[in-house]
């Protein structure tokens, strides 16, 4: 496949989290070309998992509107990576806390994903939070203050992401992720 390299970055816009810059690269064969690129410090987004007394599985949604859509959106909490050297798991925690008014009495990493490779660097974390407490939330801003929890069975969930009633991507990849390590021969 050979090797691609950056030549130029120039700064096209500096806002509050993301940058926008415009790069030139070159192609294995020498050719040049050009791509607008948003920088981003990455994301985190957390699948709150909890069990009935039958031991069946169910999740903790956010409803919540999301301007570049103009819909309302079936997520798992998440947030932006937003504070300078923040680690994934404490903004995994923060995240959970401000959003669902949850704390996880145990936090797992289940894996990173590139939300949107054509035209971002930005990585997203999925954790898995389990052994689940509430406690109070701490909202930012009017879409979080008018967003909505939703407990919903993980099968259910699964079959929403079907109907393409859920389809954030960190979201589908976190429900994906989870069902397939409840099925697996360690669990959860």
């Amino acid at each position: 496949m050979g090797n691609f390299r950056r030549v130029d970055e120039s700064l096209v816009h500096q806002g509050y989290i993301w940058h926008v810059a415009s790069a030139e690269y070159e192609a294995p064969d020498g050719r040049r070309f050009q791509r607008d690129v948003v920088r981003s410090p990455g994301a985190v987004g957390v699948v709150p998992l909890v069990f009935d007394a039958e031991g069946n599985a169910s999740v903790v949604l956010i409803a919540q509107y999301r301007p570049p859509y103009e819909e309302i959106v079936i997520e798992i909490p998440a947030g932006m990576r937003d504070v300078e050297g923040e680690d994934t798991t404490q903004v995994a925690r923060r995240e959970l806390t401000e959003e669902a008014g949850l704390d996880a009495g145990q936090l797992d990493l289940l894996g990173e994903i590139y939300p949107s490779p054509g035209m971002t660097d930005s990585v997203t974390s999925i954790y898995l939070a389990t052994h689940c407490t509430t406690v109070p939330t701490n909202r930012q801003g009017p879409e979080e203050d008018f967003m909505e929890m939703m407990h919903v069975p993980l099968n259910e969930a699964l079959a929403m992401v079907d109907r393409s009633e859920i389809r954030d991507a960190k979201t589908v990849a976190g429900l994906l992720m989870v069902d397939r390590r409840l099925r697996s021969v360690d669990g959860v």
